[in-house]
């Protein structure tokens, strides 16, 4: 094959693999709108009872996804009722277990985690879409780079949040890196940002921002509605 048929072939298979992450994704988010419209029972705002079943839905996630290293929920603060946690985020521990995982949302602290401005909870916040973000090395978390998938939740018709899973780059690159090198050519796959998520030669590195003009480089889109993936080569 000639690199842009290799290319084409490995840009169908990421977007199926990554359109099932997304599929996997919407449904966490389904699921858990489904639950609190349930438990709501027309009562105009989230409150604890509303809460009630939450934590099995990441849980279940983390049992069915073993790519994912956390998932959860991230609340819209002012959709919940005053005390109310406002995120539930589960994450895989050593030996394999899942734990849930705090994180401080105190404003003015030291590792104040301020997600609402976050770009995973924004854009999905804004478009009312899933988002993608990263990769980023996450320092309150697993301090290591990761790429953050979202959807948004929907309750009486209102943005609630989002759910969202975790993927670290090293538990990406098994399962992506065999069709990256099955490019005879330099290529990354790249997010909407222009940066590199994972690359097949060292031309290429996680996080590295793209110059578009670089010479003799080409690209082609994934399909993944809303992510603005894409596959790049040199030819």
């Amino acid at each position: 094959m000639m690199p842009a048929a290799e290319v084409a072939h490995a840009a169908a298979t990421l977007s199926s693999w990554l359109s099932g992450v997304c599929a996997e994704v919407n449904k966490l988010a389904s699921d858990i709108s489904s639950l609190l419209e349930g438990n709501l029972a027309g009562k105009p705002g989230i409150d604890m009872a509303a809460l009630a079943g939450l934590d099995e839905y990441p849980r279940d996630f983390l049992t069915r996804n073993t790519f994912a290293a956390g998932a959860g929920t991230f609340f819209a603060v002012d959709t919940l009722a005053p005390g109310l946690p406002a995120l539930d985020w589960w994450a895989r521990k050593e030996y394999g277990t899942v734990g849930r995982l705090d994180l401080d949302v105190t404003p003015g602290s030291s590792r104040y985690y301020d997600y609402e401005k976050l770009p995973f909870f924004s854009t999905a916040a804004s478009t009312g879409e899933q988002s993608l973000w990263g990769p980023y090395v996450d320092f309150l978390g697993f301090e290591e780079y990761i790429l953050t998938f979202a959807a948004p939740l929907s309750v009486q018709g209102r943005f609630t949040g989002v759910a969202a899973c975790d993927i670290r780059i090293k538990d990406l690159e098994p399962l992506i890196m065999p069709t990256l090198r099955a490019i005879s050519a330099d290529a990354a796959l790249v997010n909407a940002s222009n940066r590199v998520i994972l690359g097949n030669s060292g031309l290429y590195l996680v996080g590295e921002r793209i110059k578009s003009d670089y010479p003799s480089q080409h690209r082609t889109a994934l399909d993944v509605p809303h992510l603005g993936l894409s596959l790049i080569y040199i030819a």
